[in-house]
């Protein structure tokens, strides 16, 4: 399957039923190689994004903005060929966003008040001088904004 075909389906499938299937495809284009925290982090980001409102008021929307995350950032004809990895990427996705779906106090937080994230030996964007929150696997996390709760 290719990651055109799968932004195109989440394109017709209703909110939230699409959530999952588009953060299950940003933690497979962005942490499929790294351990299951680093996939948790990963989803956790683009979580808080959701919840802050700013980068939209969907999971979709969150990972589908502008140069943000992997969907907007890699090929669109990317096949996605790893099953393994593509299962494990959907497990962690349903059981971050059932995590996330409780209240605050009740959730299992990975990288607390993150809103970026960068493998630095790839990218050093701008806001990577803002406070560090945690290293997981080649992935540097950092809290740049002061997000809504």
């Amino acid at each position: 399957m290719t990651l055109s075909f799968l932004m195109w389906l989440s394109s017709l499938l209703p909110q939230p039923v699409a959530d999952p299937l588009c953060l299950a495809t940003t933690v497979y284009l962005e942490a499929r190689d790294q351990p299951k925290l680093g996939q948790r982090a990963v989803a956790e980001v683009a979580l808080r994004r959701k919840q802050d409102g700013r980068w939209g008021d969907s999971v979709c929307a969150v990972v589908k903005a502008p140069k943000q995350f992997a969907p907007t950032i890699v090929n669109p004809n990317q096949r996605l060929m790893n099953i393994e990895a593509w299962q494990r990427a959907v497990d962690v996705a349903f059981e971050e966003q059932k995590d996330w779906s409780g209240p605050l106090a009740d959730r299992h937080e990975v990288v607390p008040g993150a809103s970026h994230f960068a493998a630095l030996d790839i990218a050093q964007p701008a806001w990577s001088s803002y406070p560090e929150v945690a290293r997981i696997g080649s992935h540097t996390f950092y809290r740049v904004d002061r997000l809504a709760h």
